[in-house]
């Protein structure tokens, strides 16, 4: 009998160096990707920023800024070929602990109306809807409301 072990993404600090795959993921998966200037802000920041890697690919990543007792959820991504596998879930998991380890009481993100399966996996996990922010995000053709959630921590 042999036992076949699943491979977990190992977290580790985002950094400079991860940019250029961080690029790659965020451009085939978005039509209006953060761009490298806002990477490397959020790094200079100070932002929680986290790189999720599986046998040396870099297949998913996320930042977290922090302040007083709030967390705000500013990017999560999974790379196209590694979606659906439950590893959203897993990362955003990882980021309510750091949130929590920083003393957040509140962990607030904003979604973009038409991402359905955003929406879905913050639900799943307890956020709610508290808000919109109108014509937040640049669409096709004009701009799209972001859906404010929060989670208790």
């Amino acid at each position: 009998m042999s036992a076949v072990l699943k491979a977990t993404p190992q977290r580790r600090p985002l950094t400079e160096t991860d940019l250029p795959a961080v690029m790659a993921i965020e451009n085939s998966i978005y039509p209006f990707p953060w761009t490298l200037g806002n990477f490397r802000d959020s790094l200079a920041a100070g932002y929680s920023c986290h790189a999720w890697a599986l046998g040396g690919e870099l297949i998913g990543y996320a930042v977290v800024m922090t302040a007083a007792d709030e967390a705000h959820l500013l990017n999560l991504s999974v790379a196209t070929r590694w979606q659906g596998r439950g590893f959203g879930s897993r990362f955003l998991l990882q980021l309510v602990d750091v949130a929590r380890a920083h003393r957040a009481g509140l962990m607030f993100l904003e979604v973009r109306t038409s991402n359905s399966g955003g929406r879905r996996l913050y639900e799943r996990h307890g956020f709610q809807h508290v808000g919109v922010r109108r014509d937040y995000y640049p669409a096709p053709g004009g701009r799209e409301d972001a859906l404010i959630l929060s989670l208790p921590l």
